[in-house]
């Protein structure tokens, strides 16, 4: 089986891990504490969709949203819509399916790194790290954002705003993915901001 390798690597001491799909997975850390956590989750699925009618598209299991920027979660999948061509779709649960034969669709999982935010004061932390507004009123969670955060090119998923179910999704790319970590980590420190395995991420993973 081929070997993958996330571009993020936590110092700390993996406590419980797990092998997927040639993805070595850290599901705790040692010393994880309470949160607020950032968690590397670029070993979960991730697709590219360009179509000049997405609504055409039909192999995804559900309707891609017309509006950009809005977001459905169904079956463990993560559809955001990005503009008038272009969508994305992302895998929370633990195994994702196989990507369909559909010329429409990249697989870009290995070409970008997907970190989550989890936990209290994420609004505070991402004040400091993007001008975007993820706390705009106007807006029902889940929601998609494009922009710079940390002055990279990231989308941004916003999956839950309340204390006890909040949680954002950081998409970039690849190559940026250490340095966009270690960034985040050090701007959520006066906030206790921790890395851990994938166990506080996995309500979202079970829906």
């Amino acid at each position: 089986m081929i070997q993958r390798r996330s571009p993020v690597a936590f110092k700390n001491q993996p406590l419980q891990t797990d092998t997927r799909e040639g993805w070595d997975v850290v599901l705790q850390y040692e010393d994880e504490g309470e949160g607020p956590f950032l968690i590397d989750l670029t070993h979960l699925s991730k697709w590219d969709v360009q179509h000049h009618d997405l609504s055409q598209i039909k192999t995804l299991g559900g309707k891609i949203p017309e509006t950009p920027g809005d977001c459905v979660v169904q079956g463990g999948m993560l559809v955001g819509r990005l503009n008038r061509i272009q969508a994305v779709v992302w895998h929370l649960s633990t195994h994702g399916p196989q990507m369909p034969q559909e010329e429409a669709l990249t697989d870009v999982t290995e070409a970008s790194a997907l970190l989550a935010l989890v936990g209290e004061s994420l609004f505070s932390i991402a004040e400091k790290i993007t001008a975007l507004d993820l706390s705009d009123p106007a807006k029902v969670a889940p929601f998609l954002l494009q922009g710079p955060v940390l002055h990279l090119p990231v989308k941004v998923v916003v999956l839950g705003r309340e204390d006890n179910h909040a949680a954002l999704l950081l998409s970039c790319p690849r190559g940026y993915g250490q340095s966009f970590a270690d960034a985040i980590l050090d701007a959520g420190s006066e906030w206790a901001l921790r890395p851990a395995g994938e166990k506080p991420f996995s309500p979202w993973m079970e829906g």
